[in-house]
């Protein structure tokens, strides 16, 4: 019996929808990055794109556990001497939550060509409505 190898042209993608209103940004990151890169799937292959869409809705209402509001930071550097910004993840979440949570789901997706494909697939919103209403997206609940 031989091993199956998924393929790339044969996997049919799905659209998922996750709610993150109340639940940890992490738990919530963890979902969709299992998602995107299609470790829920049987037909799972490691070197094969098989992931499927994820559409996150009310990312402004998840939740960061402890203190990580206060002593969390979100850092970039321009390249030049001096040029660190550093955001505090409390500042963060108010003004751009959409991009924190890309930022926790990136982190999870591996590093790679894999990982950036992945990362297109992915959608995220502050607030409860999404424009992808046409894919007919399912909740998805872990």
């Amino acid at each position: 019996m031989s091993t199956f190898m998924a393929k790339k042209e044969t996997i049919e993608r799905k659209w998922y929808v996750i709610d993150a209103a109340g639940k940890p940004l992490g738990k919530t990151a963890v979902a969709a990055a299992t998602i995107l890169r299609g470790k829920h799937r049987p037909e799972f292959t490691p070197h094969v794109d098989c992931g499927e869409f994820v559409i996150i809705i009310n990312a402004k209402d998840a939740v960061l556990t402890g203190k990580k509001l206060t002593q969390k930071y979100y850092r970039r550097h321009s390249g030049y001497i001096g040029g660190l910004k550093e955001v505090q993840y409390k500042t963060l979440m108010a003004t751009r939550p959409e991009l924190a949570m890309e930022l926790a789901v990136k982190g999870m997706l591996p590093h790679n060509t894999l990982g950036r494909t992945a990362a297109t697939r992915l959608k995220v919103y502050a607030g409860a409505e999404h424009k992808q209403q046409a894919q007919q997206p399912v909740p998805y609940e872990a």
